[in-house]
């Protein structure tokens, strides 16, 4: 144990020491690192941020029937008691508009108004405002309507779940291009490491071969390079979060007064420490091993 502990406290103090050799070189490597993994962690966050959109329809959980011309407002308002009793756990209100209000409504619209105007009758129904619970998720909501929609007194109905269909799309697109980015930073940490290292090992060559010729082990002349690697994974990692912190706060800004408009709140936030404290260990397992790969085929007999 005593051994191992020294071995690791040699390669972490050579590990501080050749970046401290080269500042400027590890200080940009680690920008670079650093820059290309806020990418993910922000789209990361824009995606767990418009999850729960997908799953609800509080933006808009309204569903209006529209009745047959046949039907009379007794009816209508009969229909309305039924669909509030058979849908209790789902619907927050509901509210039947004649077609004699729907009528004066319009007529209060100049756009509407001029062609009312031309009209000997009335054309509209009567109808119904559904409006559902907060709770309501998108399925359930899809459900409620195509019942409605098949009862015989209904002629249309009108329930806009296209966004939310939409929205869907957009999250699993965001969710592939996630993976992507992952890996392409996974090629960025690898290959930026890789030649650090190799620069590193090519002018300790001589001193890596002479200490193989006295005995050293693989083991002990990849340790300090390794570590080298993960702690600039640690810095790069840390200084990332840093990053996508920043860029967060700039787009809950815009966020905010978009969502206001809504009437709903909304807010980008870091994923939680478990998620961030994995992907540090990832990156700096990664960095750890392309290290470790850079030595070894830079220094090879």
């Amino acid at each position: 144990m005593k051994s191992w502990l020294r071995h690791y406290g040699y390669a972490i103090n050579t590990a501080f020491r050749r970046l401290a050799q080269m500042p400027a070189s590890s200080i940009l490597n680690i920008v670079v690192i650093a820059f290309v993994l806020s990418i993910p962690l922000v789209l990361s966050s824009i995606v767990t941020a418009l999850e729960p959109a997908t799953q609800r329809v509080s933006v808009n959980p309204v569903i209006t029937v529209f009745m047959k011309e046949s039907v009379s407002l007794k009816e209508t308002e009969s229909f309305e008691q039924n669909l509030k009793s058979k849908f209790s756990d789902s619907i927050a209100s509901t509210s039947v508009v004649s077609k004699d209000e729907a009528y004066a409504s319009l007529r209060q619209q100049p756009e509407w108004a001029e062609s009312l105007e031309t009209l000997k009758t009335n054309p509209l129904p009567h109808s119904i405002i559904v409006t559902l619970k907060d709770s309501v998720t998108s399925e359930e909501a899809k459900g409620i309507a195509e019942s409605i929609n098949r009862d015989n007194l209904v002629d249309l109905l009108q329930f806009d779940s296209e966004w939310i269909k939409k929205l869907q799309s957009l999250l699993n697109f965001m969710r592939a291009l996630l993976g992507v980015l992952a890996l392409g930073v996974i090629i960025v940490v690898v290959s930026t490491v890789f030649n650090t290292i190799r620069m590193q090992a090519l002018v300790q060559r001589d001193e890596i071969a002479v200490a193989r010729l006295v005995g050293a082990t693989e083991s002990f002349v990849r340790r300090p390079f390794r570590v080298f690697g993960a702690i600039t994974g640690l810095f790069a990692s840390i200084l990332a979060i840093v990053f996508a912190k920043i860029a967060l706060m700039s787009l809950n800004g815009a966020l905010s007064e978009f969502a206001s408009t809504y009437g709903i709140n909304y807010s980008l936030e870091l994923p939680n420490f478990f998620y961030l404290l994995i992907s540090i260990l990832i990156v700096m397992l990664v960095a750890s091993i392309s290290a470790a790969w850079s030595v070894t085929k830079t220094t090879k007999f």
